[in-house]
């Protein structure tokens, strides 16, 4: 989103620079251009043959040099150039806005000190009007700290040109991250291996455990007698103990004929 917005500001730029066929009025397109709203990225038109002209101007090649800076210099590298034309209030807040960009890029803390120290920010509220003013043009994701001195970055917009000859060092980076991926995701995979094949050795020893637990319980089963009856026999006989002494009466399950009992051998009645 940051990209589309800012290359939508350039447009009008891109257009007038093929009106802007002489060295003064090439120039004036690059002032306009650093110092207009939402501009962040230049590096179509530095492409512009009417710019690159300007290479040849020593008049106004200090002005191709001036952009070269606002695509992908910093604000030290303005101080570093000798006799560069000099920034309008709006061109020196741009710039130190994109001088920002790599700061945090490069650090997910930043401290006021340093960016103090770095943009040439005479106060903690000047630098604290600027932190403010990236966040809300969605150049930076960042939360302020200022009873710490700290700016904590979340995200940074990715809006920065890039310099001639880094791409190597750019492709260098990204096969460096590539291959700390690929270890990254074989360290996990082999993880994942790990904790399926432990899964696997605790279910064989849960059901050799259940296994070896049903046997000793089958075993134990056909140990065990059965059970025994409890009731007389038909033919066995039952001593019961006269309440009146200690002689004993037998009583058998077997009657004599007609079921009545003998007592001395002759029958009653």
């Amino acid at each position: 989103m940051e990209q589309t917005k800012a290359l939508n500001a350039l447009e009008p730029f891109l257009a007038l620079s093929k009106s802007a066929t002489s060295p003064r009025a090439a120039s004036d397109l690059i002032s306009q251009a650093t110092s207009a709203p939402n501009t962040y990225v230049f590096a179509e038109l530095l492409q512009k043959p009417n710019i690159q002209s300007l290479r040849t101007s020593e008049e106004y090649a200090s002005y191709l040099t001036l952009l070269e800076i606002f695509a992908w210099g910093t604000w030290e590298d303005y101080k570093a150039q000798p006799n560069l034309p000099k920034l309008s209030a709006q061109q020196h807040k741009k710039l130190l806005l994109l001088s920002l960009l790599p700061l945090s890029s490069s650090h997910s803390t930043l401290t006021y000190k340093h960016l103090q120290t770095a943009l040439d920010l005479p106060t903690t509220r000047a630098l604290e009007e600027l932190i403010t003013t990236a966040i809300y043009t969605g150049l930076l994701t960042a939360t302020l700290d200022p009873a710490n001195s700290r700016i904590s970055v979340t995200s940074v917009a990715p809006l920065r040109d890039l310099a001639p000859g880094s791409l190597p060092a750019l492709q260098s980076t990204l096969q460096s991250w590539s291959q700390r991926c690929d270890t990254a995701l074989a360290d996990l995979e082999t993880q994942v291996a790990k904790v399926k094949q432990e899964a696997v050795d605790r279910e064989k020893v849960r059901r050799k455990k259940e296994r070896a637990l049903e046997a000793v319980i089958s075993a134990n089963e056909d140990k065990t007698p059965g059970k025994r009856g409890m009731g007389f026999g038909s033919d066995d006989a039952m001593d019961i103990d006269d309440d009146g002494g200690s002689s004993r009466v037998t009583r058998g399950t077997k009657r004599g004929p007609g079921g009545g009992f003998g007592f001395g051998g002759r029958k009653l009645g």
